[in-house]
């Protein structure tokens, strides 16, 4: 966890495949009290010793556990550890995706996304060649996958960076994701007028976004100007 996230004052706890009924779900939530250091021999004292028994880890004492109104759930299965968050989101959030706080352009082009039905997943971990990536959204459709970066104003500006995110889309590309980079200034300015109806146009051409059902959703565009762009003219 990042340091400036450093102590939390909540925690909240995803549950996973074996709980059942309330799987891949946030229901529950705890005020931490105290936060301190012990080794795993303290914490698992009937443990047989092993290399990790003086290894260090944070402890968190914690108030009375309570339960939410509304579970936030998660659309697909994923494996999560730790999503830093605060707390105005994490008590209107519906879903795992409305949690993440890492950009304030990840979060308008997530706003956009979710006005207009768009299925995507936040923070979506990838191994492909033995790297491993986090892709800042995933959209999972037919044909292929669309893999949705929001650059910033440092993108440009860092030739070291920049290769190894080219070297990144070409992995990602060779095992069929298609990757679509936006800057700071196509995402404040011109969302509705080109990074959406750019996003649309690759999911149709990809042969629609992939839920789970038999036939893929194709998305209809509401945005002012898409159908005169021809954008999807091969409905």
């Amino acid at each position: 966890m990042a340091k400036d996230r450093w102590p939390p004052a909540w925690l909240a706890f995803y549950q996973t495949k074996a709980f059942g009924q309330e799987r891949y779900s946030v229901r529950y939530y705890a005020r931490i009290l105290t936060i301190k250091k012990a080794t795993r021999r303290e914490l698992f004292p009937s443990e047989p010793e092993n290399d990790k028994s003086n290894r260090l880890y944070y402890q968190l004492w914690l108030d009375e556990i309570q339960q939410l109104p509304q579970p936030i759930l998660s659309s697909r299965r994923r494996r999560i550890v730790f999503i830093p968050t605060t707390w105005p989101k994490f008590s209107s959030a519906a879903e795992i995706n409305d949690l993440y706080d890492d950009s304030p352009l990840e979060d308008r082009l997530w706003a956009e996304l979710k006005r207009h039905k768009i299925p995507a997943e936040r923070q979506e971990f990838l191994t492909v060649k033995k790297g491993n990536y986090a892709l800042d959204f995933a959209i999972y459709c037919d044909r292929a996958n669309v893999d949705v970066e929001t650059d910033g104003d440092t993108w440009h500006a860092n030739p070291e960076k920049a290769a190894l995110d080219n070297l990144r889309d070409n992995a990602l590309e060779a095992v069929g994701w298609k990757v679509l980079r936006f800057t700071t200034g196509q995402i404040c300015e011109e969302t509705t007028g080109y990074c959406i109806p750019t996003i649309l146009e690759t999911i149709n051409k990809l042969g629609g976004v992939h839920e789970g059902n038999l036939i893929p959703r194709k998305i209809n565009p509401d945005i002012e100007g898409a159908v005169q762009m021809g954008l999807f003219d091969d409905w």
